[in-house]
């Protein structure tokens, strides 16, 4: 049986989504962050008919979503739900729970990245020889410039209307946050978190300006960012497909787990 789930379910899906933290970074921040009653999310939940055990979730934060479940479900069931919803933009997760929507809704591009971790920063890592550069944390006001550059580049599929709204939601109510280096009075080198929850947050939005390319301005932004996370008591997650970056963060500190889709409509 599926259900939307409301506030009384809270400790029955924060105790099945702790069986896997990290994959469920995103579920586990936004329901501790915005709970069951905002018209961007919803959420819904598919029962045991047996035992009424809580056996996966779904996941609309605006028009993305995002299942989980700890073994096999009814992908029917949330392919019908998601396919209501006539502004659907992604369909993400991980990559072998993903993987079985494949043939009940069409997507225009599907991307698999690594899914990585880190847990501490490695102070022996490599650094950037910018390491020194002035990164700084953003403000609501540097919304627009930061979005202004994540806008040029190609691999940030976001509509550009909700990439700006996501941000600036985040960075009010405080479940993300975004760092920055500027240079020439524009914005160089970001990187931002999203889902910032008790136990973690997710680095979202790593990004160079073409014309500064190469300095390692982004990686001491990356660095920056998560220094403070860690030393607040929280892990860090992120997904990456070029394994150069990949190399990056993994002199930061990070380590793969698995791997992560995103299907776009």
């Amino acid at each position: 049986m599926i259900r939307k789930l409301t506030d009384d379910d809270r400790q029955a899906l924060l105790a099945f989504l702790g069986q896997a933290p990290a994959l469920n970074l995103f579920l586990i921040g936004d329901v501790e962050n915005f709970g069951f009653e905002q018209d961007f999310q919803e959420i819904w939940g598919e029962f045991d008919s047996a035992d009424g055990r809580l056996k996966a979730a779904l996941l609309r934060y605006e028009h993305n979503y995002l299942p989980y479940a700890d073994g096999p479900f009814d992908v029917d069931g949330f392919a019908e739900l998601m396919l209501r919803d006539d502004r659907l933009e992604m369909l993400s997760g991980s990559s072998d729970l993903v993987a079985q929507f494949r043939e009940l809704m069409s997507f225009r591009k599907e991307k698999k990245l690594f899914f990585a971790e880190l847990t501490s920063l490695n102070e022996a890592g490599d650094r950037s020889p910018h390491a020194g550069a002035s990164v700084r944390r953003a403000e609501i006001s540097d919304v627009e410039a930061v979005c202004t550059l994540m806008d040029g580049i190609e691999e940030f599929e976001t509509n550009p209307d909700s990439m700006r709204s996501g941000m600036r939601r985040s960075l009010e109510t405080g479940t993300g946050r975004t760092y920055l280096i500027e240079r020439d009075g524009h914005v160089a080198a970001t990187a931002s978190t999203a889902a910032e929850n008790s136990l973690s947050a997710m680095v979202i939005g790593v990004a160079t300006h073409p014309d500064y390319r190469g300095q390692g301005l982004a990686t001491s932004v990356v660095r920056k960012l998560c220094a403070d996370v860690v030393q607040e008591g929280r892990s860090l997650c992120l997904f990456y497909d070029n394994p150069k970056a990949g190399t990056i963060y993994k002199r930061i500190g990070f380590r793969d787990i698995g791997f992560w889709t995103m299907m776009y409509k």
